[in-house]
Parts: C-alpha cells; sequence; structure tokens
C-alpha cells in the first residue's frame, strides 16, 4: 500500500517533480514533464507499477528535512548499527531529467539494500533492461532510463537490485537519468558537483523574497512548493504534482490535477509580485495571454504546461488507485464553462498592471474580446468554481467574479487611460453588482447562497470582502461567514459547500475533507473584520496541517486525520502566503500600540 499522502516530500527540476516517501521509496515520477506518463506510479498502484527504493535493511527511526530554503531533501535512517541518509535532488533541468540519490554514513555502519523498478507509461510497460558501458539501461517503446553508480547490480524478479554498507563519512552516489530512447546516451553527472549547483540555485531563486513577517519559514518553502511546481520552459504553474489522490479516502472524487487552471492566475500572480518574484510573475502572465488568445468563446479553464487545450480524460484501470480509488489522466472539466475564469483573468492582468508588469496593446486589445464575452453570457448558467458535474446553475460565486471583470476594465480605464466602453461596462458593473444582490443573497438567513434561488451555503462567497464588492464589516459579509461557521466547519475547518443527500450539486455522493483553501479564506475575513486573535488561530491550525517538510495537500480529512487530495497543492500553498502577508498587515498596528 503507498504511505499516507504527508509522508511524501517532492523533489524537482523546473520541469517535473517526483514524491519521495519516508520510507525511502520514490513512488510518482512522470518524465518529461509534470503531466507525462510516469515511470515510478507504485502511489497509484502497488510496487509493480514502478518504484525507487534505497533504504537500511534493519529497523529504523527516521527524521528527514530540506536543506535551508532549498529542495534537497535529507532523510535521515538511525538503526541498531548505525546512522546513515540518504540525500535526494533533482538538478535544475539543462538536457534530460534526472534523479540524483546520495547514500551517506553519519555514525557507525549501516546496511542498504537497493530497489529500483522501472515501469514506463504509468506502469504498464515493463522495459528491457541492459548493460551500457557504466551504466544500466532500461528502454520500452520511446521512453530509456540510465542508472550510473559505482555499487554492483544485479537482476530478480524484473527489478534491478544492490545491496551494499556505508560508513560514517562515506559517499554512495546513485544517478539515473531519462531520455527519449532514440537519442544518444547522456552525459555522466558528478553528484557532488550537482547537489553543490542544486543548491545554490535553490538558495539564489529563493534570495529574492521580501517577506520578513513572524512566518517567513512557512512563506518561504510555499514559494519554492510553488516553484516547484513551475514548468520553467512556459511560466506555466500545475495545479498540483500528482493525478487521483482522494479527496474522500475510498471515494470517487479523484482528479488529475497536473494542469495550469486559470483561476490560478490572480492569487499566484498576486503572491509571486508581492512577495518580490517579479520575473516569475512576468513568465506566468506571458504563459496566461498565450493561452487564452484566440476566440473568447472557446477560452478554457485550464490549459497543459505548454497551453494545450486537448485535455481529454479517461481511467487508468490498470492502477489499483491510491486507497482502491478510480485513477484518471487527463480532466474534462477543461470542456466546462465556468463564468469565474474570465474575472480572474481579467484581475490578474489588472494586478500586473498595477504592480508594474508591461502592459501592452495586445493584451488590452484581448481583454476587451473578453469582456465583450461577459456582456453577452454573464447572465448565463456555468459550472462554477468547483467544477461540477451535476448540471449548470447560476453560482453567485460566478456572478461574483463577472462583477470583478466588469470592475478590473472599469479601473483600467480610470487608473492606467486604457481605451474602452467606461460607460457601458460601469453600467454593467452596476447591474452585476445588483443582481447578485437581489438574487445571491438570502436576508432572512443573513447570509449569501450557493446559487440563486438555493438554500445552500458555499464558502467560495468568502471571496466577497477579498475582491472588493463588499468591505468584510458589512453586515452581509458577517453574516456570510457566521453561517458557514454555522455549517461549513469541521473541528475548526472550511468545507467548501454543503453536501448531504438531496444537495448532490456537484452529480457526485456526499463527503470529502476540509477545503484548506477555504479555510485560509476565512482567516482572511478574520483579520479584514478585526477579529485578530481568531485569525491568528486559524492560521495557526492551518499551519499545522503540514507534513513534516512543510508541505499541504488540497484538503484535510478531519475524521482520519489525513491529508487527502493531491499533492502538494498550489491553491493550498498560494492562500498560506497570502494569508501570512495580510496578517503581518493586520496584526502589526494593534502589535504596536500594545508595545507603546
Amino acid at each position: 500500500m503507498p504511505l499516507p499522502i504527508e509522508d511524501y516530500a517532492i523533489i524537482a527540476d523546473t520541469h517535473t517533480c517526483a514524491l519521495v516517501g519516508r520510507n525511502g521509496s520514490i513512488d510518482w515520477l512522470c518524465v518529461p514533464r509534470f503531466d507525462s506518463g510516469a515511470i515510478f506510479a507504485a502511489l497509484l498502484g502497488t510496487a509493480d507499477n514502478g518504484h525507487w527504493t534505497i533504504a537500511p535493511r534493519d529497523t529504523v527511526t527516521t527524521r528527514r528535512r530540506y536543506r535551508d530554503e532549498t529542495l534537497v531533501l535529507e532523510t535521515e535512517f538511525e538503526t541498531p548499527t548505525g546512522v546513515a541518509r540518504v540525500i535526494d535532488f533533482m538538478p535544475p533541468r539543462t538536457d534530460s531529467p534526472s534523479v540524483i540519490r546520495i547514500v551517506e554514513g553519519v555514525r557507525g555502519e549501516v546496511h542498504f539494500g537497493m530497489e529500483l523498478r522501472l515501469r514506463f507509461d504509468y506502469g504498464q510497460v515493463v522495459p528491457w533492461v541492459y548493460r551500457e558501458g557504466d551504466a544500466l539501461v532500461a528502454v520500452a517503446g520511446p521512453d530509456a532510463a540510465w542508472l550510473r553508480t559505482p555499487i554492483e547490480l544485479f537482476g530478480g524478479n524484473l527489478t534491478t537490485k544492490a545491496d551494499f554498507a556505508v560508513r560514517a563519512g562515506e559517499r554512495v552516489p546513485f544517478v539515473l537519468t531519462w531520455r527519449p530512447s532514440h537519442q544518444p546516451p547522456p552525459e555522466p553527472l558528478d553528484p557532488a558537483h550537482e547537489l553543490g549547483v542544486t543548491e545554490g540555485y535553490w538558495r539564489g531563486w529563493v534570495s529574492a523574497c521580501t517577506y520578513e513577517g513572524e512566518w517567513r519559514d512557512a512563506v518561504v518553502r510555499s514559494l519554492l512548493t510553488l516553484k516547484a511546481l513551475t514548468y520553467a520552459p512556459t511560466g506555466g504553474i500545475v495545479a498540483a504534482a500528482t493525478t487521483s489522490l482522494p479527496e474522500k479516502l475510498g471515494g470517487v472524487r479523484n482528479w488529475d490535477y497536473r494542469f495550469c487552471w486559470l483561476r490560478d492566475a490572480t492569487i499566484t500572480l498576486q503572491s509571486l509580485l508581492f512577495s518580490g518574484f517579479q520575473s516569475e510573475a512576468i513568465a506566468w502572465r506571458k504563459w496566461l495571454l498565450r493561452a487564452i488568445a484566440g476566440n473568447p468563446t472557446e477560452l478554457q479553464i485550464m490549459y497543459g504546461v505548454a497551453g494545450e487545450r486537448r485535455l481529454d480524460e479517461h481511467l487508468a484501470g490498470w492502477l489499483t488507485g491510491y486507497d482502491g480509488n478510480p485513477v484518471r489522466i487527463g480532466n474534462a472539466a477543461a470542456e466546462q464553462f465556468q463564468l469565474d475564469v474570465y474575472g480572474e483573468v481579467m484581475d490578474a492582468l489588472h494586478q500586473g498592471r498595477r504592480a508594474g508588469l508591461k502592459a501592452d496593446d495586445p493584451s488590452w486589445g484581448l481583454q476587451v474580446k473578453l469582456m465583450e464575452f461577459v456582456e453577452e453570457h454573464w447572465q448565463d448558467p456555468d459550472e462554477g468554481i468547483w467544477e461540477v458535474r451535476g448540471g449548470s446553475k447560476h453560482f453567485t460565486h460566478s456572478k461574483l467574479m463577472a462583477w470583478v471583470a466588469a470592475d478590473r476594465a472599469v479601473k483600467a480605464i480610470e487608473e492606467f487611460g486604457l481605451d474602452g466602453p467606461r460607460e457601458r461596462w460601469t453600467a454593467l458593473r452596476d447591474a452585476i453588482r445588483a443582481d447578485i444582490l437581489e438574487k445571491g443573497y438570502d436576508p432572512a438567513r443573513k447570509t449569501f447562497t450557493q446559487y440563486y434561488g438555493s438554500e445552500e451555503l458555499d464558502a467560495a462567497m468568502l471571496m466577497v470582502p477579498l475582491v472588493g464588492f463588499l468591505p468584510a464589516t458589512d453586515e452581509r459579509v458577517r453574516g456570510t461567514v457566521e453561517a458557514i461557521e454555522k455549517h461549513l466547519m469541521a473541528d475548526g475547518f472550511v468545507q467548501r459547500y454543503t453536501q448531504h443527500p438531496g444537495t448532490e450539486v456537484d452529480g457526485l455522493p456526499p463527503g470529502e475533507g476540509a477545503f484548506l483553501a477555504c479555510t485560509f479564506w476565512l482567516a482572511d475575513n478574520y483579520a479584514l473584520m478585526g477579529r485578530h486573535e481568531e485569525a491568528r488561530e486559524t492560521f495557526q491550525r492551518l499551519l499545522a496541517l503540514r507534513n513534516d517538510v512543510g508541505l499541504l495537500s488540497e484538503e484535510y480529512d478531519t475524521e482520519a486525520g489525513r491529508l487527502v487530495g493531491n499533492f502538494p497543492q498550489a491553491f493550498s500553498h498560494v492562500p498560506l502566503i497570502d494569508t501570512a502577508r495580510t496578517l503581518s498587515s493586520a496584526l502589526a498596528p494593534t502589535e504596536a500600540r500594545a508595545a507603546g
């Protein structure tokens, strides 16, 4: 069985990443891109679907950490005979993806076993393995991998194995490199040199961080995680490194998140800009403009890392799934109509202008076309932010983001002198606002509702003050927060929306974990309302959910006490950064007054 989700860490090369278990096993790696086929897929199946384990033969105590402000992972194993560590990393991509593992003796002598089981195409293709010079080569179809190590290797049960021991001060390296099978062998790498290069790369990158508040360590780790989820050639950022990790253990809420969502653009762009990473924000903005170029009627809610539009979804039936869940490759939600993404795109580009990013004419011309689409379609039903598969509705959050689109369009004219129909868009903004307050707000219950005419609640409406629709002190915002506290809270965490039999708005059986982004939004609302102690407590509760190396998945199962959903999740780490900044700003005046 795969490990609990929180027992994994990631290493990355800015093109893809690998999940490394606490037990020394790499159980997930897609090459050469995040959305390519996996060569290790034990995470979603069994060991027969591919893994690479380096671990002591004896019973161990395990500790692990990232080297300071890097993605170099150290896992330390203590056995009855000694202590040794495995150093795992991926050098920043120059040519081919490589995983380097260095076993280092710390004290005494530790006996290790190594098992490499390569299985191409998500665990279903067994390669032909042979020796070529100093390397062991595995080939099947378009895939080939080279393993280089000074240790003697032997085969058994379609697995490459090794037995070895390390003493204090000794190092034993392993280098695994993937290349297309038609290309010549990769050049050998010097593991020690690549280790220094990789450490320097990550520390150099994160040195641009401008946040110096109380939660700097958590913010830096989240920024490194976002960078790890970035596809450097295009600037696209995937939602998560994995597919089909369950939002409910044993359930069917399992999706492929190795793609780039437009809605992530707003919060990601803001987080990068406000944290000092303008070059990454520029790259992300360029990716966004390329991806959405074309007819606004053909705008998708997500794209591939290079802007691909076809993300056809199918089941990988040969994989047993994590905890027996179905494994999906591709995501059919790419074909949905989600009105809110137009607002998120407009907001992302507006925030970029405010931060000083170049506002070129082509981007504004594209936005004008997007606004023409919003004008014609804002009254249409859609599938909403949660990508429901139970039918279109007039989701209140979708209308809210249509308002954001109109608001940012008007402000682009007022603040930056761009050319557009100011009066018409101002009237549109006013009309959407009136529509929301009339149809999306329940005055009897004093709360915004999930969709027009419903009694259901939706934590997405915590965005009302965050996007500037109403101030956090407005009674309608306060009422919405109170309703969410009463009906959508579980053990201090927020669930996305009402789920019980008879309200299957998403077309799926009820039940999932608490949604971490929504809980961060609640902390933001508390801070903006002046409920500073509750804001801090909520934020600290969220920080406590991070695993031992600072990573978060999408959701948290309050009953099982486990992280659930795809991992690590950008849509959890971005609001962590934003909430840290919001709380640092909100609490600073209070603490200054207390000190004075």
